[in-house]
């Protein structure tokens, strides 16, 4: 399963990353509007918007991004990492985190 998270804390990158695969996943992970979103985010099966870190015109065009892919939405104001394994936990199709 694909997923991207828009937003989000800085020093958290590499943590999110890992979580994402922790739950079988994989994670492309955009931080800033830096270029076009659109022709970088592809065609996820996810799309996490951490929305306090996101400016409103970023939100909208990722949004609109993951509406013309089908992509499923998931909001969540906090961008902590209990934050995203809720997130994991309910979008993945495992549905819990794999642990080796």
């Amino acid at each position: 399963m694909s997923v991207v998270i828009i937003g989000g804390n800085d020093r958290m990158q590499r943590i999110y990353t890992d979580a994402c695969a922790s739950y079988g996943c994989t994670a492309k992970i955009f931080m800033d509007n830096k270029g076009v979103i659109r022709k970088k985010i592809g065609s996820p099966d996810l799309l996490i918007l951490f929305t306090s870190t996101v400016s409103h015109k970023m939100a909208e065009s990722a949004v609109a991004e993951a509406k013309r892919c089908n992509a499923r939405i998931a909001r969540s104001h906090s961008s902590s990492l209990s934050a995203l394994h809720g997130i994991l936990r309910e979008h993945c199709p495992a549905g819990k985190e794999q642990i080796p």
